[in-house]
């Protein structure tokens, strides 16, 4: 288990060195081997890490990949030998022995469609430094959570709401939602799959990835 959080925005207030480290510090928990951060003017990502494959520093987070990809990642990808075998043959090269790595290099191979290759639980986001991108994903079976915020100032993520809230992200109740987990027992809204509890913050559903630009 590990933590991921992010934030997207053109306001370069919005991205600070101390607003990321609030949110990695709320799921310190979650990650108590490493922490990291990454930032440009646009794009700030931090994770906490829980070393499980290569205990090294090799397998800290962000990790950087072909100078161009940066990844936060929670989770496993069980086939990442195989799929780092058939990347080595189409001139891929690793430095780690991270399954973190090997996700990049597939997102580079085959941009979204790099999901379908992945068996495993995973939550992900990969920031594109020559696309100026993020894409994001989550595994089919939701096992790794995703939650963000968005409105016309930024996109906020992270792998609990917590971090969220020590970004500044305001609590608002979904009061609909509550009612029916009240009355009924519903924890989720079959026809809004990303609704939660909260009314300004969603949750990317099970076996789904979104790509956003911060224009």
């Amino acid at each position: 288990m590990c933590g991921i959080a992010g934030i997207i925005s053109n306001n370069s207030s919005l991205i600070t060195s101390e607003r990321i480290k609030k949110m990695t510090d709320a799921l310190a928990h979650r990650g108590p081997d490493a922490e990291g951060k990454w930032m440009n003017s646009t794009t700030a990502l931090g994770n906490r890490r829980l070393s499980i494959i290569d205990l090294s520093s090799a397998g800290n987070q962000p990790m950087l990949y072909l100078d161009r990809y940066t990844i936060t990642h929670n989770g496993e990808i069980y086939n990442y030998i195989e799929l780092k075998e058939e990347l080595q043959k189409k001139g891929y090269a690793f430095f780690s022995k991270t399954d973190t790595e090997v996700i990049a290099a597939a997102y580079d191979c085959w941009q979204e469609d790099c999901v379908d290759h992945f068996h495993g639980m995973f939550a992900f986001a990969i920031w594109d430094e020559k696309e100026k991108e993020l894409f994001a994903a989550r595994d089919r079976f939701g096992e790794k959570p995703f939650f963000y915020f968005i409105d016309n100032q930024q996109f906020v993520f992270a792998s609990e709401m917590k971090s969220l809230w020590a970004a500044g992200i305001e609590r608002k109740v979904n009061l609909k939602l509550l009612f029916n987990y009240l009355t009924i027992g519903y924890v989720d809204n079959p026809n809004i799959p990303e609704e939660t509890f909260f009314e300004n913050i969603s949750k990317l559903p099970a076996a789904s990835y979104l790509k956003l630009s911060p224009d």
